[in-house]
């Protein structure tokens, strides 16, 4: 690794606004946090395949959520649309035999989970940064999500 490949990791830390990074290869170790930023719950390194780890909170200055957005077609009610925070894959239960955190039609309210995104074998909670009614689930179950893309439209109060 040379100064350059660390100014790019350094520059996409900035760009996609990530608290803190971790990267691994052949025995280099590097971990990039930003000042302020809470260090998550890691389990350590194990020589045999790692047990899933249990799910941890994720800080809610992370949670990307944009502001409400006026409906097509001239509607007066507006949508806040929650965005991922981070890349990972999107859990809508807890676990594969648990019921979703949270249904279309089902009500929220602010710092209510509303899904699992995992990344890097972390699990980290999206919440809800509104109150109101959930009116659309973008993304399916087990599915990849990307930094900033539309995971639910919630309804506000």
């Amino acid at each position: 690794m040379n100064v350059d490949d660390l100014k790019q990791i350094l520059e996409l830390v900035r760009e996609h606004d990530l608290a803190e990074f971790e990267y691994e290869q052949d025995g280099l170790k590097l971990r990039v946090r930003k000042a302020g930023a809470a260090a998550p719950v890691v389990a350590p390194a194990v020589a045999v395949a790692p047990a899933p780890l249990p799910v941890t909170a994720a800080a809610s200055a992370g949670v990307a959520a944009s502001p409400p957005t006026p409906v097509p077609g001239g509607d007066t009610e507006e949508f806040a649309i929650v965005t991922s925070p981070i890349v990972g894959t999107f859990y809508r239960a807890p676990s594969p035999e648990a019921s979703s955190f949270v249904e279309v039609g089902g009500s929220v309210r602010k710092g209510q989970v509303l899904c699992i995104i995992e990344a890097m074998k972390l699990m980290n909670e999206i919440e809800s940064e509104y109150e109101g009614e959930v009116v659309k689930v973008y993304v399916e179950n087990g599915q990849p999500v990307q930094y900033g893309e539309r995971l639910f439209a919630i309804k506000t109060k």
